[in-house]
């Protein structure tokens, strides 16, 4: 087991019932025109969680270093998020970051040390990817649970 991925199964556990207290009317209100609901930004997590598995799988055998950027605003305005059903974008979120995990526990030191390209001016490691994975998760989880009453 990865200590990073125990991190995130511990981050995620404890975030589903505090999800699924939030009603589908509620996680779909924007506080402003230009900012994401709550499930944007739930929405916004898969997309993160699937382009860190994309980035672990391609970075394990050398094949990251030229990945493309992710351009968060089109992601989530092309998948229309608040337009889903809310139950489902908590158990498909659940389901991509336990497989996100389960790659996690199968990387070995050696493949962390790989580069990936993921929009910056330099590459950086597979293990700086998989070490920021975690806040940039509970950060946004902040935001989505910051006033559910919990």
């Amino acid at each position: 087991m990865h200590p990073v991925a125990d991190t995130i199964r511990e981050a995620v556990n404890a975030a589903i019932p505090r999800l699924k207290s939030i009603t589908p009317e509620t996680a779909r209100i924007k506080p402003a025109p230009t900012e994401w609901s709550k499930q944007e930004i739930l929405g916004h997590l898969i997309d993160s969680a699937c382009n860190n598995h994309q980035r672990l799988v391609r970075g394990g055998y050398n094949a990251a270093v030229d990945f493309p950027p992710y351009q968060q605003e089109k992601w989530v305005e092309l998948q229309a998020y608040n337009d889903r059903d809310w139950r489902e974008l908590i158990d498909l979120w659940v389901s991509v970051n336990r497989h996100l995990c389960s790659m996690l526990d199968r990387l070995t030191d050696e493949q962390l040390d790989n580069l990936c390209g993921i929009g910056r001016s330099e590459p950086v490691t597979l293990r700086f990817v998989v070490n920021d994975y975690p806040r940039h998760l509970n950060m946004h989880l902040a935001d989505i649970l910051n006033d559910t009453g919990d």
